[in-house]
């Protein structure tokens, strides 16, 4: 679970430009906020557009939901050490894509994260470190590897008893990029899925000029890094500024090492910008999780992607090709 606040979407609601108009809907999803716009020629059609939207994230939830008991995520975790479970070929999809991020990011995105959940308390107060054993055991039963995957049949099995998956660090990024995909297939030739912070564009507004993202400064949240220009792409950013505890006087945040069970630190902040959400959401937790050094490393190799990270200090840094001066 992150903190995604951080980004501001500029685009005029509901006021003509040309022939069309943009229009907006804030809306709860996924036990989340999220703002559906879309470029429509009335305010008719671009309902009937959100509507279709928030139906494909409705369903996206009922697929992936660990919560959900009816979900075949939940069913996956019910039948942990027991059995392996048939899910539909997209769920096994995004499993196996989270295991290739996996695998890049030397385990440190891990959906099988979930089962260390609730043993950390992130209310921003001083507490001290929870039991070593209770951590340890909850380690134990993390671990991608342990994730078997039998394409032939469609099914996955958890191969240690208390594992669990969820998709916290992954699931809004999936729905926003699968709504946008719905929309762009229906007819939609440009709007915004923003998930809570996972924000997917396509087209440009009515004036021609691109969609823009405000990327804020976690030091100073009257302030940003400035505009950039978001052109058929994603960008999340994740935060610890909000939800974070304090171990001995020093900030700890709440993305978790899925590797050693303990919060991240040293970094306040991480924007990841991607053709995809998805694959944006899982890296800025990957960054936290990697430290600075590593993740510009790792972020540097993969192509189209550029990631701006605000260190604890409150210093820069920045992938090798995103031009921040440009803002």
């Amino acid at each position: 679970m992150r903190s995604k606040i951080l980004i501001t979407a500029f685009c005029l609601i509901g006021i003509s430009v040309q022939s069309q108009s943009i229009f907006k809907r804030d809306l709860g999803l996924m036990g989340s906020k999220f703002d559906i716009t879309v470029v429509a020629n009335s305010k008719e059609e671009a309902n009937t557009y959100i509507d279709e939207a928030v139906e494909e994230i409705q369903r996206i939830e009922n697929l992936i939901s660990s919560w959900k008991f009816t979900s075949q995520t939940s069913k996956i975790n019910r039948n942990a050490g027991l059995k392996p479970v048939k899910v539909d070929c997209e769920l096994f999809q995004l499993i196996q894509r989270s295991i290739n991020i996996s695998k890049i990011t030397d385990g440190a995105f891990d959906i099988s994260f979930a089962a260390i959940y609730k043993i950390w308390n992130f209310n921003g107060e001083d507490i001290e470190i929870p039991d070593q054993d209770k951590i340890s055991a909850s380690v134990e039963a993390i671990g991608y590897e342990h994730i078997v995957l039998n394409e032939v049949n469609s099914t996955v099995f958890l191969s240690k008893k208390d594992m669990k998956i969820g998709f916290g660090a992954i699931g809004k990024g999936y729905a926003a990029d699968k709504a946008k995909q719905l929309l762009i297939d229906n007819g939609v030739v440009s709007g915004i899925i923003n998930a809570s912070g996972d924000m997917n564009t396509w087209g440009v507004q009515p004036n021609g000029k691109p969609w823009k993202v405000a990327i804020t400064n976690p030091m100073d949240k009257s302030k940003s890094y400035g505009l950039f220009d978001l052109e058929n792409r994603a960008v999340v950013t994740s935060g610890n500024y909000e939800k974070f505890t304090l171990i001995d006087g020093e900030r700890y945040s709440h993305i978790i090492d899925p590797r050693t069970g303990m919060p991240t630190k040293g970094i306040l902040s991480v924007t990841v910008f991607a053709p995809k959400a998805e694959l944006a959401d899982a890296l800025a937790t990957s960054v936290f999780v990697m430290g600075t050094d590593i993740g510009l490393h790792i972020i540097n190799q993969i192509p189209e992607v550029e990631t701006i990270i605000v260190k604890s200090d409150g210093s820069l840094a920045t992938s090798t090709h995103l031009n921040i001066s440009s803002k």
